[in-house]
């Protein structure tokens, strides 16, 4: 029987790339899964052709700390303490670099990837401390342990907070048995390919992670038994040099 049978997940940016699909995974893993994104028609895309009794389907912005709020009341109401938290909402812009990126898509960047992540951790923490377990997964990236001048200065800025706040919660909440993971994963086959600077052929593409390899990921250590924790996990395509 699956680890994850009758578990409560809640997956951001679940309504396209990485977020569908792990938090396809899930239901297909037996968990009820809370698939959550800005705009409900891409979450009902998402979640097409699923067990509907495990499926609730909720538009939010994680930047949007009273509707984060009121979310995880909601889901605490209808189906009890969250378990496993997936951050996956992300976002970047153009132009990139320090010197160029607009200071509201510099805001709006660290609003979605950290404070964001922030957010959804704040919200559901107080329901693992009470059942003194929990596992929180975010998705950051390379670029959150090497500022990188393709990803630009406020995704790495902001990708960089979310693996030193995984840092926080494991170093805080051992004695809760919450356990935390930053996923940091190189290039990826998915929609925000789409606000790069240069486009991206359709070779390089298929080369890149795809995100049913995230959702594997994501699931593998939600699996691993409460005595294992992975504080950062690094896993990038075969083509992508890593050092």
């Amino acid at each position: 029987m699956s680890a994850f049978v009758d578990k409560v997940v809640v997956v951001t940016g679940a309504g396209t790339g990485i977020g569908e699909a792990v938090a396809r995974g899930f239901v297909d893993a037996g968990a009820r899964v809370v698939f959550v994104g800005r705009r409900t028609e891409k979450l009902v895309v998402a979640a097409a052709g699923l067990d509907a009794e495990r499926v609730m389907l909720r538009s939010c912005d994680v930047a949007d700390r009273e509707a984060v709020d009121a979310l995880a009341a909601e889901v605490a109401a209808e189906w009890g303490t969250v378990d496993i938290l997936v951050n996956n909402a992300g976002t970047n812009s153009n132009p990139r670099a320090v010197g160029e990126v607009d200071p509201q898509d510099w805001d709006r960047t660290i609003a979605i990837n950290l404070t964001g992540v922030y957010n959804m951790v704040r919200a559901v923490l107080p329901g693992m401390r009470a059942q003194r377990d929990g596992v929180v997964i975010t998705v950051s990236s390379i670029a959150g342990l090497r500022a990188s001048k393709l990803a630009g200065a406020a995704y790495s800025a902001s990708k960089h907070g979310a693996v030193a706040l995984t840092h926080s919660l494991n170093e805080e909440e051992v004695g809760n048995g919450i356990r935390a993971c930053a996923i940091c994963p190189g290039e990826v086959e998915t929609p925000l390919l789409e606000k790069r600077p240069e486009p991206v052929g359709a070779e390089r593409r298929a080369a890149m992670l795809q995100p049913e390899e995230l959702a594997s990921t994501v699931l593998f250590v939600a699996s691993l038994p409460p005595r294992a924790c992975v504080p950062v996990l690094v896993i990038k395509p075969t083509v992508q040099i890593f050092q």
